[in-house]
């Protein structure tokens, strides 16, 4: 462990200190339905919203009535999040031609898991999802997942806070303010910070070149064995090319981290270069997860009249994240004995062979960091 190391680890629970207060008074406004800087904007589009889809603004929900809008919303977008993955095919922005997802219950299991918000993928998204796909259907439910849980949090705030009713606000109105106000401007200004450090974003069809070395791999059969030859050797092939992924990655990689989804858009997820490609993009995205949690607190406190309350959730919070890092900092910084033999040289920030399969880019510190803190928050990206 360094100085240096802690050092980058208390300026970012500093950073989230510093920006829990203003953030949780943003969202108090926001689903207080109290002006804010944001609203010549965002509530034109939010009453044309409401006309279109019939939804009265002012109607506030029993508990009963809030959770089966709730579960209907979420019902209808896990179905469509599984059809789009079964005509994929079928459907625009797909250079690679990737077919139908199958099978049927990898589909299932992806819509199910996008919806609740656990975006556990047992895909790789490179190999497996197009660009719709990835926009249309995860990226969209990475927004709504997100929502539909601030949403709760807000009903379960003003159940604790309301005394003399028996309604806890509008499903409707929670949501669409959620996305409109809290996910979507922050989003884009986070976006346009990860392109600018060099995230991917675009359409074009995947990228072809040429090995500097060329490699030898075995071969592998259709179902997924090593093959061998007569003499029972393994076949060798020479690789001389790789394909490189790309697509609109920026525009899903921040909201899979604002909204504390975690599902990537690339198997590696956020340990691939182009999902998190220097320190900067690391420390946004950091930030990007836990900011609305740690709002929230505020939020809390702000709408249920006692502050402290809210400030004690935080406590607890931030005492289970330092615990946490401390552990696994200290864990990963002092290596395994069982990989001494590791040819691998070792320093303060790079413990020998304790860093095979880490991120080597940003160091033991960031990654102890970033584990912990997309655990803390139930991310996983």
């Amino acid at each position: 462990m360094t100085a240096n190391g802690w050092f980058q680890i208390l300026f970012f629970l500093a950073l989230i200190l510093a920006v829990t207060k203003p953030m949780g008074i943003f969202m108090a406004h926001v689903f207080s339905r109290q002006r804010t800087f944001m609203d010549p904007v965002l509530r034109p589009i939010e009453r044309l919203l409401y006309r279109v889809t019939g939804v009265d603004e002012d109607h506030e929900m029993r508990w009963t009535e809030h959770a089966i809008a709730m579960l209907l919303f979420s019902a209808v977008s896990m179905l469509l999040l599984y059809l789009i993955q079964r005509l994929q095919g079928f459907l625009p922005f797909n250079p690679q031609k990737l077919g139908t997802v199958n099978p049927p219950h990898l589909a299932f299991n992806t819509a199910a898991s996008f919806t609740t918000n656990t975006n556990w993928q047992n895909y790789a998204g490179e190999t497996t999802m197009s660009y719709f796909t990835q926009m249309a259907g995860l990226a969209y439910h990475n927004f709504v997942s997100a929502a539909v849980g601030i949403a709760l949090a807000i009903a379960f705030i003003r159940g604790i806070a309301r005394r003399q009713t028996e309604t806890i606000g509008n499903f409707w109105v929670d949501m669409v303010r959620s996305c409109l106000w809290v996910l979507l401007p922050f989003c884009v200004v986070g976006a346009l910070l990860l392109v600018s450090q060099g995230v991917v974003q675009n359409l074009r069809p995947y990228d072809t070149v040429k090995l500097v070395e060329p490699q030898q791999v075995q071969k592998v059969g259709s179902d997924g064995k090593p093959v061998t030859g007569p003499d029972g050797k393994p076949m060798m092939d020479t690789v001389t090319e790789q394909r490189i992924a790309q697509g609109p990655v920026a525009s899903q990689e921040i909201i899979k981290e604002w909204g504390t989804n975690g599902g990537g858009f690339f198997n590696a997820n956020s340990a691939h270069p182009f999902e998190n490609p220097t320190p900067l993009s690391n420390l946004i995205e950091l930030f990007s997860i836990f900011a609305v949690s740690a709002g929230l607190t505020y939020t809390l406190g702000r709408m249920t009249g006692s502050q402290a309350h809210g400030w004690a959730v935080w406590a607890t919070m931030a005492i289970l994240f330092l615990a946490g890092v401390t552990v696994a900092y200290w864990a990963e910084a002092r290596g395994n004995s069982l990989l001494a033999g590791v040819d691998q040289h070792v320093s303060a920030v790079q413990p020998g062979g304790n860093m095979e399969g880490k991120e080597v880019r940003f160091g033991i510190a960031n990654t102890a960091l970033w584990a912990t803190v997309t655990t803390d928050a139930s991310c996983g990206a």
